[in-house]
């Protein structure tokens, strides 16, 4: 696909075209943070979607929209696990095959998962620049279909549905906090928010340990970084020293960008199962911690905290559930 400007037709393209797989998700209050922040917060769940998980939303964007021949020589991706689910899970409805490179870093529960819906789980590299590689390698070699994770219109698009159920939930909404990885999700929501309002504020969140998206735009181009472990962990990996699109969406759409410790998103996970009984996995919880930690400045209006995700081991979550019970 030719570089272009993605815009809000897509995104509205991208709704008729998943409407069959993808699940409108709740806009829920959330009273406890409400009352800490003191203006109304509101979660957008997309722990609820398939797969349970925003990934879906792309994916199913990217795999729909292929050719004939396309989804007959089968798809190849890589992936922290959230991705290579969904697109696992899309693979299965539509009887294609789907190979998934993730790296050794990546939990054995979240490779498993892809296995029990059917796809080609390869575990191979210490990050996930080494597990993109050898899946392009993989890909070329079997002649396979290419699914990015985050930088290709289609998956943008299909992300940017979110802004899309956001603005029509809630049309006066000030502030959206969403979760930043490679970009794609960040860059779709913003771009709906923004085309509705210039005036919405759209705060990315990354974990501190590795935040790629964070250094890119401090260096004002793509970079590499030390991929290291983290509660987030599908927030892991780089943009693309590459990258074609996401980047400069984040540049244009995204008003900031804040970085968390790893013991602020246990808190966050602890608080959304201790105080709205939501089980989030740590990506999914950075915009919960971000508030609680009172690292968004300036927030005026309604706020929207987007839960991309919980998938979360049991042995994590009883950890999680002992510090929740100890808040």
């Amino acid at each position: 696909m030719s570089k272009r400007n993605i815009t809000l037709r897509d995104i509205y393209k991208a709704r008729i075209t998943t409407a069959p797989i993808i699940r409108k998700t709740p806009l829920v209050n959330s009273p406890s943070l409400t009352e800490h922040v003191g203006v109304p917060v509101y979660l957008k769940l997309d722990n609820l979607q398939h797969t349970s998980a925003f990934k879906i939303r792309g994916a199913a964007n990217m795999i729909l929209s292929l050719t004939a021949e396309e989804k007959a020589r089968g798809v190849a991706t890589f992936s922290s696990g959230n991705h290579g689910r969904a697109v696992a899970y899309i693979a299965k409805q539509l009887g294609i095959k789907a190979l998934i490179c993730l790296s050794k870093r990546v939990p054995s529960y979240r490779v498993e998962a892809i296995r029990r819906l059917g796809g080609e789980a390869v575990v191979y590299g210490e990050s996930q620049d080494e597990a993109m590689y050898h899946a392009s390698e993989l890909a070329k070699k079997q002649g396979l279909t290419w699914i990015d994770t985050a930088d290709d219109p289609r998956i943008i698009a299909g992300h940017g549905t979110i802004g899309l159920e956001i603005l029509e939930d809630l049309p006066e909404i000030g502030v959206a906090i969403v979760p930043v990885s490679g970009g794609g999700l960040i860059s779709g929501v913003a771009l709906a928010l923004k085309s509705a309002s210039p005036a919405i504020r759209v705060i990315g969140v990354s974990p501190e340990v590795a935040p790629a998206m964070y250094h890119s735009l401090k260096a004002g181009h793509p970079v590499e970084i030390e991929e290291k472990d983290s509660l987030a962990d599908s927030l892991l990996g780089g943009i693309g020293l590459d990258n074609q699109y996401s980047f400069r969406m984040v540049q244009k759409y995204v008003d900031d960008v804040i970085l968390l410790s790893e013991e602020e998103i246990a808190d966050g996970m602890a608080f959304a199962l201790n105080r709205d009984h939501l089980v989030v996995e740590g990506a999914g919880a950075v915009g919960i911690a971000a508030l609680l930690e009172r690292k968004v400045r300036d927030i005026k209006g309604k706020v929207v905290v987007h839960v991309s995700g919980g998938n979360v081991e049991i042995p994590l979550l009883l950890q999680i559930a002992q510090k929740a019970r100890a808040r």
